[in-house]
C-alpha cells in the first residue's frame, strides 16, 4: 500500500464499502469465478483523486477479483514485454503480446 493511501484503505468507509460489495459479489471473482478477497478500483486511486468519492467508494468502480486476477491486473504490462528466439536458438528483443 501506498503511504498517501493508508488513511483511506484504513478508514471505515472503505472498509464498509469493500466488506458490502464483496459480500454482493458472493465473495466470487468477476473473471474467472474463483474466490475473491479484494475489492479492485477499476480507475486506479492516485494522490490527485484519493479523496473523490466517486471513485473511491463508488460501487460501478469495483471489481470483486481473487489474488492472481489481481496480480494479473496490476502486473499486466509487466507480462506484455516477453523475449522471444529466432530460428537460430538466439533470443531476440521483447515482443508485445496480444492477449
Amino acid at each position: 500500500m501506498k503511504a498517501w493511501a493508508s488513511r483511506f484503505y484504513m478508514s471505515a468507509a472503505w472498509k464498509k464499502t469493500r466488506d458490502a460489495y464483496l459480500t454482493s459479489q458472493d465473495y466470487i471473482c468477476e473473471r474467472c469465478g474463483e474466490p475473491a478477497k479484494i475489492a479492485h478500483h477499476k480507475i486506479c486511486l492516485t494522490k490527485g483523486n484519493i479523496d473523490d468519492t466517486g471513485i473511491t467508494l463508488c460501487w460501478d468502480n469495483l471489481e470483486a477479483l481473487c489474488q492472481d486476477c489481481h496480480n494479473k491486473e496490476h502486473h499486466k504490462q509487466e507480462r506484455e514485454l516477453r523475449y522471444g528466439f529466432n530460428a537460430d536458438g538466439r533470443i531476440t528483443p521483447p515482443i508485445q503480446e496480444n492477449s
